[in-house]
């Protein structure tokens, strides 16, 4: 049987693309065949890097690589996410970054980076959030902390991490509606800021990895930015509980560069999910009150885009000026 010269041409190119095609998907069903580098927008010892750790470990059984995970805390998590949206969408570069460096900072910092140049894989868990003072600083509540703010105008100062991000305007928030300065001081991570406020050389300290020093005794808690108390100190309030109307939003997220196979963004998700179930993992995220939730690629992805919006308006609304990224 004869095949007409166009009929022959469609099936040489019909299977041409399958013979292309196949290697493909056979790439990413194998996946991984090396380790995976996971960039950690945080210095070693912060919370990011504290958490997250023990869950990589336990997500190594069901990928069957090692996972590298590599440090670089400038520009407060942003020029990692720069590097990252930059490397080849394979799923061999992933990184783990608070959701409010998408969020709230492109709305404040000309960034090398924006929320669609990146593909999220999952998110694990979400931070409450805390303002915390040494604890033989002379204001004893948020509301003598104000008092303080209003008669020493600037002379309080703090770290929050990312200018424009959910814990800078939890602070925002209640000094604009009283009138007062809270002055932040940038650090280049967490771990560096804390350390500078155990010795006296700033004021308060915004996150969660101060807990275990106000367990000690050390420092005091003021004020908690999330929705709800913590449970193991449920006599500090909320910006809530305190009139002030915000809650501090910030979700642990995994994300790759832009165009990542959906079967290995898949692959990754699984696995991830599985690894929340390992006890040490469980126990590190416990030790700083952070909540144990999972959302799955899709779900953070709608999260994320709707958080942009809503944050951006907020940040509009304070006039929060934007400026250039600090190489």
């Amino acid at each position: 049987m004869k095949i007409k010269g166009w009929k022959m041409k469609t099936m040489v190119l019909l299977f041409g693309f399958l013979f292309l095609l196949v290697p493909a998907l056979s790439i990413a069903q194998q996946y991984p065949t090396k380790p995976i580098n996971i960039l950690m927008g945080y210095s070693p010892g912060g919370t990011v890097d504290t958490i997250f750790r023990p869950l990589a470990s336990a997500a190594e059984k069901y990928m069957g690589q090692p996972l590298v995970m590599l440090n670089n805390g400038a520009g407060g998590g942003t020029v990692a996410l720069g590097l990252i949206v930059k490397e080849k969408p394979d799923g061999y570069n992933l990184e783990v970054c608070h959701s409010g460096l998408l969020t709230t900072t492109p709305h404040i910092r000309a960034l090398s980076y924006k929320l669609d140049d990146l593909v999220p894989i999952m998110s694990f868990g979400y931070s409450q959030s805390s303002l915390c003072v040494r604890a033989d600083a002379p204001y004893k509540t948020f509301k003598e902390l104000v008092e303080y703010a209003r008669k020493n105008p600037g002379k309080f100062t703090y770290f929050h991490g990312t200018t424009g991000g959910p814990t800078h305007l939890a602070m925002e928030v209640p000094a604009r509606k009283e009138g007062v300065q809270f002055t932040p001081v940038p650090f280049p991570g967490g771990a560096q800021a804390l350390t500078a406020l155990l010795g006296g050389h700033i004021g308060g300290f915004t996150g969660g990895s101060h807990l275990p020093h106000v367990r000690a005794g050390t420092l005091r808690l003021l004020v908690v930015f999330s929705e709800k108390r913590l449970k193991e100190f449920p006599d500090v309030p909320t910006l809530l509980d305190l009139g002030y109307d915000f809650a501090a939003e910030d979700l642990f997220t995994i994300v790759a560069p832009k165009g990542v196979a959906p079967s290995i963004v898949k692959k990754l998700d699984e696995s991830f999910q599985k690894a929340m179930d390992d006890p040490k993992f469980i126990q590190a995220m416990g030790k700083l009150e952070i909540v144990i939730n999972y959302r799955s690629s899709e779900d953070i992805r709608k999260y994320l885009y709707e958080a942009y919006a809503r944050f951006g308006k907020l940040i509009q609304e304070f006039n929060i000026p934007k400026e250039e990224e600090k190489k």
